[in-house]
Order: C-alpha cells, then sequence, then structure tokens
C-alpha cells in the first residue's frame, strides 16, 4: 500500500498534519508547480520566485528528512497545469492506494480536495490544519449568537487558551491591550535596523529566470530579491528580528518614513503564512524576550496581538463569512483600480512610497496597506474585488485567506461591519501624523481646496457625503457627520467639486 501526500505552497512544515505519524518508505510526497496557481491572479514576480524557491528547497529537506518526494517543475514536459491533474498523473505513476492530505488554506482549493473523492477510486483522507491555534468548530461557537464578532474578544480568548501574556486569569501588565502606546511616529535613525537580506542561490537564480521568462509582464522587480526561502534562514531572520527589531516594534509599528520600507518590522509573514515559521513557536521566543527583560510589555504584547488575535480572527472570519465574501461590495464602490497602482507612477508622495516598495519588495507594512493604499481606494471608492485582487497579487505574505478580510473588510469596509466597526477612513492629517511623507509631497497637506491641496482631504469629505445613507447610523462615525453638519452649504459644495475633479483624472 502506497499512500500519495500532496503538500501545497503554504504548507511548507515539516510538522504537517498529513505527515504527522507516516511511516515514510510508505508514502510519497507529491509537490508540484502549476500553471493554476501561478495565473489566478497575477502575481508579483518576487511573490513567484519566493514560494517556488521555498517549494524547491523544502523539497529538498523532506528527501533529506527520509521522505520520497515528486517533484514537478513547471517547465516539466508533461505538467498537467493543475493540483488534481497532477494528482491523477502521480496516482498512475507511483501506483497510489491512498491520499492524504491536509486541508485547504484557501475557498477554491477546498474545492478541488473535496473534488477527489468522486474523481479519484481511492481513498481520500482530508485532515485538519493544527497549525493554527483556532480550529474551525471553535470559531464557530465563539461567533454564534454574537451580534458583532470584533476581534478584541476573540483575541482574549486566544491569550487565555495560549497562556502567552497571562498570569493565572490576568493579563500580563493587567491589561489586555497595549495599543495606545504603539502610535509614535518614527524619526531617521542611523541605527534602524535593517532586516537580513538573503542572496539568491543557484536554485533560486533558476526560479527568478523561470518567473522572469514566463511572466516578465507581471508587476514587480527580482533583482532586490533577498528572502529567505529555508526554514533554517527564516529562523535567522526570526532571531535577527527577536534581537534587533522587536524592542521597539510596538512603539513605531505604525510608524512610516520616506525610503525606509522595513523600520522595526519582523519581515517574518511570508514565512508563517508559507509554513517555514511556526507562529505559536514565534509567540513563545516573543514572550520568552519580555520574561527576560529584553523587550517592554508593548511591543510583546503589539506583536502576540497581530499573530493570534488578527492572523487567527481573519481565518476564523474567511472560513465563517463563506467564498461569496469576495463579492461584497456594502459601499457600492465602483470605480475602476488607477493603473498606478501597478506602475507607482503618482505624485501623491505616500502612494508612490507604499507602491514604490511594494513594486521593488514585494512588502508593505501593514499601516501601508490600511491607510495608504487602502485608504486611498475607500476613499476614492475603488470597486473592493479589484482592490482585493491587487493586494492578493503583489504582496508575498498574501493568500486569500489572510488577505480577503483584511482587503474587504478591514480596508474597504465592503462587509458592511462584520469585521470593522467603522470604516478606516482618513484624511492626510493622519499621513501627515504617522509620517514625513507629507514633506516630500508636491501637495499641501494643510489645504482642502485648490490646485496643491492633498487630494485625501477632499476626497475624505466626499467619502462622508457619498455614503451618508449607509454610514450616519453607524454610532463610531458620530463626530465626522457632526462635523459635516457643521460646515457651510458653500465649503460642502467647494469640497466634493473638489473631489469629483480629482477622480476625473483617475480614468
Amino acid at each position: 500500500m502506497t499512500i500519495l501526500i500532496p503538500i501545497f505552497g503554504d504548507q511548507l512544515s515539516h510538522g504537517l498534519s498529513s505527515l504527522t505519524g507516516q511511516d515514510k518508505k510508505a508514502c510519497v510526497i507529491l509537490m508540484a508547480e502549476v500553471d493554476e496557481e501561478t495565473e489566478y491572479v497575477p502575481h508579483h514576480k518576487s511573490k513567484m520566485a519566493y514560494i517556488l524557491s521555498a517549494m524547491r528547497h523544502h523539497a529538498e529537506d523532506l528527501g533529506a528528512a527520509g521522505w520520497t518526494v515528486d517533484y514537478v517543475k513547471l517547465s516539466d514536459a508533461n505538467n498537467s497545469g493543475s493540483l488534481t491533474g497532477e494528482v491523477a498523473r502521480a496516482i498512475e505513476r507511483r501506483k497510489i492506494s491512498a491520499l492524504r492530505v491536509t486541508e485547504a488554506g484557501e475557498w477554491r482549493v477546498k474545492a478541488m480536495l473535496d473534488s477527489w473523492p468522486d474523481r479519484f477510486d481511492i481513498p481520500v483522507t482530508i485532515l485538519p490544519d493544527d497549525r493554527f491555534l483556532c480550529t474551525h468548530g471553535e470559531f464557530e461557537s465563539w461567533a454564534k449568537d454574537r451580534k458583532q464578532l470584533r476581534m478584541e474578544f476573540f483575541y482574549r480568548d486566544m491569550r487565555r487558551k495560549s497562556g502567552f501574556l497571562m498570569n493565572g486569569d490576568v493579563p500580563e501588565g493587567g491589561q489586555w491591550n497595549f495599543d495606545a502606546e504603539n502610535r509614535k511616529p518614527a524619526k531617521r535613525d542611523l541605527t534602524m535596523p535593517k532586516p537580513l537580506h538573503f542572496p539568491p542561490n543557484a536554485v533560486t537564480k533558476e526560479v527568478i529566470q523561470m518567473v522572469e521568462d514566463r511572466y516578465g509582464d507581471n508587476i514587480g522587480l527580482t533583482d532586490t530579491f533577498g528572502f529567505a526561502v529555508t526554514r533554517a534562514d527564516a529562523l535567522r531572520q526570526q532571531q535577527h528580528f527577536l534581537a534587533y527589531a522587536l524592542p521597539y516594534f510596538g512603539d513605531y509599528q505604525d510608524a512610516m518614513l520616506t525610503d525606509e520600507p522595513f523600520l522595526w518590522h519582523s519581515i517574518l509573514s511570508p514565512y508563517i503564512n508559507s509554513g517555514l515559521l511556526d507562529p505559536l513557536e514565534l509567540c513563545r521566543a516573543v514572550e520568552m524576550e519580555y520574561r527576560a527583560g529584553k523587550v517592554p510589555i508593548n511591543a510583546a504584547e503589539g506583536f502576540i496581538r497581530q499573530v493570534i488575535g488578527w492572523r487567527e480572527y481573519v481565518r476564523g472570519i474567511y472560513w465563517h463569512a463563506g467564498p461569496e465574501y469576495v463579492d461584497s461590495n456594502a459601499l457600492d464602490a465602483t470605480r475602476s483600480l488607477p493603473e498606478f497602482y501597478w506602475t507607482g507612477e503618482t505624485d501623491m508622495h505616500c502612494l508612490s512610497q507604499a507602491i514604490g516598495q511594494t513594486i521593488a519588495h514585494s512588502y508593505a507594512h501593514h499601516i501601508q496597506r490600511l491607510m495608504i493604499t487602502g485608504n486611498f481606494a475607500l476613499l476614492a471608492g475603488l470597486d473592493p474585488k479589484q482592490v482585493h485582487t491587487w493586494y492578493l497579487a503583489v504582496y508575498a505574505d498574501a493568500y486569500e485567506w489572510v488577505e480577503l478580510p483584511n482587503s474587504l473588510g478591514m480596508s474597504q469596509f465592503a462587509d458592511g461591519g462584520m469585521l470593522a466597526s467603522k470604516p478606516y477612513a482618513a484624511s492626510g492629517a493622519y499621513i501627515n501624523r504617522m509620517s514625513d511623507y507629507c514633506t516630500h509631497c508636491r501637495y499641501d497637506v494643510k489645504q482642502r481646496i485648490g490646485p496643491k491641496a492633498c487630494p485625501f482631504n477632499a476626497l475624505y469629505w466626499e467619502f462622508i457625503a457619498r455614503n451618508e445613507g449607509e454610514l450616519r447610523k453607524n454610532p463610531r462615525m458620530a463626530m465626522p457627520y457632526k462635523n459635516w453638519d457643521r460646515m457651510a452649504d458653500t465649503d460642502k459644495v467647494k469640497l466634493r467639486t473638489q473631489a469629483q475633479q480629482f477622480l476625473e483624472t483617475l480614468g
């Protein structure tokens, strides 16, 4: 009896549930690069290079650990182009008698796995993905009968379950959340840490060349590629973050500086989401740094909240909401995504910075995504499905389960408040407060009307006016509408006219 164990590009973990307890001599692992995965959105070239190179290196590690691995490259002559097609070929090639696979991370892949029992005349076992703290059933039990699915309350349950930063039933430091201490703007600092850069080895260079040959017109640069593509190197970056960046991560996690794409961020999310790093091991390491007195509570709690709070929560929302979630559009936003999202060519300095570094590194930190590219899309009324496709395509850590709720729910309020209690809409004042972007911009952040006025200012009030029917009833929007009501009608007309004139330039 030979068992086939397919492993996907977001399952690069040696402790994967489908591998646990299996006789290596009785199993064949299948890993396949297929067009179905590289082409369902126009992925950033460095994102593809990262995932494919990490897959190839993981296959080598599995082989060194004693597993038999069938690896199918995109360039293989008989590549079927689909994961199901490669499973079918492996069943015939290896005389497989049973399939064993860890559950899918995305709805479209789940549909594929669910078709296998009918497609193949052999037993198919689909196992839970136990790399998460919260199971699907636990999230559904938590969500049941709740009028609002707020992350903060979910996070507290995950703290209790995991024991991270807990003293019995009491949270460390006497409170659950230190986010109020994590909103400091940063100043340029010569001691600011830089993430490790991993020069491409021969395997990665081969992958990069293949990606350039096949997908040369896709967004992104590959000559700046520096991702870790092995667990060993991902662990090196983890240790580097713990030692040099974590102590100030909390203070400056919302800050933005011109030509500083990384600041004190971990740059670990691609490795966590692909499986090279274990999120709970990472949280334990962060807690140990705090317990040893090396980092303050706001840094440790802020980071752990992102992992066991937000990351677990958006996964729960993704599976709870269902595959139709992708079509959510509560604010009826229909404007097409401007071309500058793909080129970075805009004279709005904040957007050119966030998009430019995205093109260069397939990376931007969460505030750049939420309050720069996301905020502009929200204010301009861009089609949330197009916004979602862009986020899914351009970031190396983006898989639909984690990206979609962040984009449609948190960033675009397209789910009408299932995830966020209010839209994350802001004028240029927020960007000016949290960055130095405005000092380098041709627009004046303090002007609302005129050719030099920051576009975010008029767009903000246009957003408030345009969505009054949907948003005025939201208690957290009371202050913006109170300020709108105080304005003279002539000022309202000027602001909306300024915004409309700008929107017309987007095409």
